[in-house]
């Protein structure tokens, strides 16, 4: 089975992620498939450059193939990215053409992307359940 999570509760990847799924996933114990991994809110601090789980979690992203993506208006925030969100305006109406973003101090691999985006990168290797913690 393959499974995308979602943090977005607050303390989720630094209890949940941190504690339960990371180690799981580096001793090859976690079971399922992880496809991708969606951050919002605070949950996006565990992948800045220097962050102890962020940096296990890259490696365990880069070996297995999955997705880490930021999301654009919490990494914006969150001086983790530069540029204006991808799919709406300053003013929060929606958008055609994507914006110009880029995610900035953050582990290797990230992404920062809304919605639209999650699902073009997930459509090649869907996963058979998305879990929201």
């Amino acid at each position: 089975m393959k499974v995308a999570y979602v943090f977005a509760l607050a303390g989720a990847a630094s209890y949940k992620l941190a504690q339960m799924i990371l180690p799981q996933l580096e001793a090859g114990t976690h079971v399922v498939e992880v496809v991708g991994m969606f951050f919002f809110d605070d949950n996006n601090f565990v992948l800045r450059q220097g962050d102890s789980v962020g940096e296990r979690l890259a490696v365990v992203a880069k070996e297995k193939g999955i997705l880490l993506m930021m999301c654009d208006m919490c990494a914006l925030e969150r001086g983790l990215a530069e540029g204006e969100p991808k799919w709406c305006d300053a003013n929060g109406t929606g958008r055609n053409q994507p914006g110009e973003i880029r995610a900035v101090n953050t582990v290797e691999g990230v992404t920062v992307g809304c919605f639209p985006d999650l699902y073009n990168a997930l459509a090649g290797n869907p996963p058979d359940q998305v879990i929201t913690l």
